[in-house]
């Protein structure tokens, strides 16, 4: 059932505009949401969620862009096409937040919005893109992973908590998006505070476990954070993950 769902959910996104009842499919302007980021983000990532607060109608207006503007995979760029769902995963991801300030951890939406028969908050039904109603988690693992096979993303898109990579201050835009993603990578695997490198050993963030195959396609892990990291891992190092903290990026 789920998979029909996503199925359809695809069918309706390559979809023209004149198959969607009117709704556009241009690739829309992504300065709103980056005015917000820039002004309610600090550059370690951590988000002024009572900002976001006062702008609330400038974000549900960036919002109501991106559900009206679904990819056309046929005209759009992969590039127009990952920077539009990356930022709407991280904005939609910030309007959770929003409409639930203040919560302690984004884990703890699930039962205070009594989310039923679902796994977790991810899975919560909450917004529309092209019309049909979506999750965070249709958007991270039914397209973004599925479809770009870019192990970057997971740098890029923020669960609204600490141990996440932090939420970057700016939009992501088609005609930077590989700078972009880039930096986010070199900037995460380099942060202290979420992975600990020495030549030797590694403590690194759990997310290189929960997605290893994403990152182990071309190489090991190791050969892959060599790619960003500052301190170069010998090919025998030991490698162990760290706790997650969940608590909110705030």
């Amino acid at each position: 059932m789920y998979n029909l769902m996503i199925a359809l959910v695809f069918s309706l996104l390559s979809c023209g505009a004149s198959d969607l009842g009117g709704i556009n499919t241009t690739p829309p302007d992504h300065s709103v949401w980056n005015e917000l980021l820039g002004k309610h983000v600090k550059e370690d990532g951590m988000v002024n969620y009572r900002g976001f607060i006062n702008d609330q109608e400038k974000l549900e207006a960036y919002l109501n862009t991106l559900s009206n503007n679904p990819p056309d995979r046929e005209k759009w760029s992969e590039e127009e096409q990952l920077a539009y769902w990356i930022n709407a995963y991280n904005a939609f991801t910030v309007k959770l937040i929003v409409d639930n300030y203040p919560v302690e951890s984004i884990r703890d939406l699930g039962p205070k919005l009594k989310i039923p028969l679902i796994k977790d908050v991810w899975h919560y039904k909450f917004f529309k893109i092209g019309g049909q109603e979506s999750s965070l988690d249709e958007i991270e693992h039914g397209i973004l992973r599925k479809e770009f096979e870019e192990p970057r993303i997971h740098f890029a898109i923020n669960c609204a908590s600490f141990s996440c990579p932090p939420l970057l201050n700016e939009a992501f835009v088609p005609e930077r998006i590989d700078q972009q993603l880039d930096q986010v990578a070199k900037s995460f695997i380099n942060d202290s505070k979420r992975n600990k490198i020495s030549k030797d050993k590694a403590e690194i963030s759990s997310i290189f476990s929960w997605f290893k195959g994403d990152f182990t396609k071309s190489g090991s892990l190791i050969d892959y954070l060599n790619q960003y990291s500052k301190v170069k891992l010998s090919s025998n190092a030991k490698i162990s993950h760290l706790d997650y903290d969940w608590s909110l990026n705030e």
